[in-house]
């Protein structure tokens, strides 16, 4: 299928998208304090290589041409996120203006090239030191979050409107507070659970802050999804799928929904309760303006007796001969189309916008090129998947590529690169791979 810009129609944006731990560095610049994974990643044997964030690409220091290079390949929508510890280094307490200043001259310098900012509010970067007093296990973080938005919504509303609160909840909620895998490094039932309630609640209500500082804004979240198919057509296997879909992909948009936990095809939420207050329940919804869903892969799962509570696994896919990417995810584009079907089921669903979507492939420099042609296969394949969805009827209004520059991707270090611009971490040389100049002549 041949498909252009023009396909979707003239009103689809079309952007990128980035994380402020990930490209930032400058990790102590101007009164910083520390985050979560300023901590975690100093941790001996948690981040491939003992890799960390305290230079990454050097945005901080480099973003004026960064942005300019944007601009030059047609990219005239990105999605970045507030580091809370620049603006607040313990998390509350005194404004730091200087952390405030430098988003201020991100966002001035943005328009002024033509490119609409769409902020998220949070992602991962907790500071420490609401870490330290129980970090989303503890219920106060609900107000101390409020907080941080008001002070974002004040101090940007006035050039920004498009919002969005958290990224992908169940996963800093998951690895970081069940798993252990990520910042904080949490690990067990009872922490999840709580930072789960704990997130639910905060999504609603910086989702209402925003609202009633910025009535004319438009806001969102953004929710980590995978289309998901049991391995066998066999009852265990089914309801096992069944149960990783609740975990995966239901967890946070029902009760934002207002249809409360899915605790009916995942009975351990039920636990949840012992966190919940009164009015709890009313307060997990809020009627977004859109939602974010950021998909890379299918996940095929079957039975397994010995996984605690979901009695679910995922069968890698490294054991079932497909192709991957760095990551070791299956290459699935079609994902991206089922997902989206099944997100517009619901009912009263906003419009839906792909807030992240890229793969992560071995990238060399060659002559000073890079060769990326299965990245652009990827992006050309899953565009066309958002399509197919779009002409059926899904509501889909805009398509952000994960990610602008190759970073630090959380506990796997450097090693896989999704960017868009291949990046010599030694130099900080950029480089536009051919996916980059593909994407590029797509948006002219």
């Amino acid at each position: 299928m041949l498909i252009t810009k023009d396909s979707f129609g003239e009103d689809f944006m079309w952007g990128v998208s980035t994380a402020a731990y990930q490209i930032e560095g400058a990790h102590e610049k101007d009164s910083k304090g520390a985050s979560i994974w300023d901590v975690f990643a100093k941790k001996k044997n948690k981040i491939f290589a003992n890799h960390h964030g305290d230079v990454a690409c050097d945005f901080y220091h480099r973003f004026v041409d960064d942005l300019e290079l944007m601009a030059s390949l047609n990219i005239r929508e990105y999605r970045f996120s507030i580091s809370w510890s620049r603006i607040f280094p313990q998390g509350d307490g005194e404004i730091n203006e200087k952390g405030v200043d430098f988003y201020n001259r991100v966002i001035d310098l943005s328009l002024e090239l033509g490119i609409t900012p769409w902020i998220t509010l949070y992602h991962w970067d907790l500071p420490q030191g609401l870490e330290l007093k129980g970090g989303w296990i503890n219920r106060d973080i609900v107000s101390w979050f409020e907080r941080f938005v008001q002070v974002c919504v004040t101090r940007f509303g006035d050039r920004v409107t498009n919002w969005m609160v958290l990224n992908e909840p169940v996963v800093f909620t998951g690895a970081g507070y069940f798993f252990g895998v990520h910042a904080p490094g949490r690990k067990g039932l009872e922490n999840f659970l709580a930072a789960t309630h704990h997130a639910a609640l905060a999504q609603a209500s910086g989702a209402r802050v925003i609202k009633q500082t910025l009535p004319g804004s438009r806001v969102g979240t953004t929710f980590s999804c995978s289309h998901i198919e049991p391995y066998r057509l066999l009852a265990r296997d089914i309801n096992a799928a069944k149960r990783a879909d609740a975990l995966l992909n239901r967890l946070f948009i029902e009760p934002l929904l207002g249809m409360g936990y899915p605790i009916k095809d995942l009975p351990i939420l039920k636990r949840i309760e012992r966190y919940m207050k009164e009015d709890d329940e009313r307060n997990l919804s809020f009627d977004m303006d859109f939602i974010g869903l950021q998909n890379y892969t299918r996940e095929i799962i079957r039975y397994s007796l010995f996984v605690p509570y979901l009695r679910a696994k995922i069968v890698n896919a490294s054991k079932r001969k497909v192709e991957m990417t760095a990551m070791n995810w299956e290459v699935y584009p079609e994902s991206m189309y089922h997902i989206l079907k099944r997100y517009s089921t619901y009912k009263n669903i906003p419009p839906l916008i792909i807030t992240e979507s890229g793969a992560a492939f071995e990238d060399f420099v060659i002559d000073g090129k890079v060769d990326d042609r299965k990245r652009q296969i990827y992006l050309q394949k899953t565009i066309e998947q958002v399509l197919r969805a779009k002409q059926e009827g899904v509501d889909v209004r805009g398509y952000f590529v994960w990610t602008f520059l190759d970073n630090f991707e959380w506990a796997e270090g450097y090693r896989p690169r999704f960017g868009l611009i291949h990046v010599d971490f030694e130099s900080q040389k950029r480089t536009i791979k051919s996916s980059g100049y593909w994407y590029s002549q797509f948006l002219k």
